[in-house]
């Protein structure tokens, strides 16, 4: 199951590659390379709480996924000593 922290990287309908949040009806990204567009997806994935990355080929087939850490917290709990 998606959840909606998760990005799909897929080949554009220009050229290059875009990130695709599940569901979506447009790229929240778009990049020339598909390392460029992987780098920016694990950002967003880490940003929102962690999940995956699912990486699309050139045919659209799904070649490989990568599951991303929740990334730190900028407000962290206070100590309550």
């Amino acid at each position: 199951m998606s959840k909606k922290s998760d990005r799909h990287v897929v080949p554009s309908h220009d050229d290059g590659w875009d990130v695709v949040a599940p569901g979506a009806q447009r790229a929240g990204s778009h990049h020339d390379t598909q390392q460029a567009a992987i780098d920016r997806a694990r950002e967003i994935v880490q940003n929102e709480g962690g999940g995956e990355v699912v990486i699309h080929d050139r045919r659209g087939l799904i070649r490989d996924s990568d599951t991303v850490a929740p990334g730190r917290d900028p407000y962290p709990p206070r100590d309550r000593r």
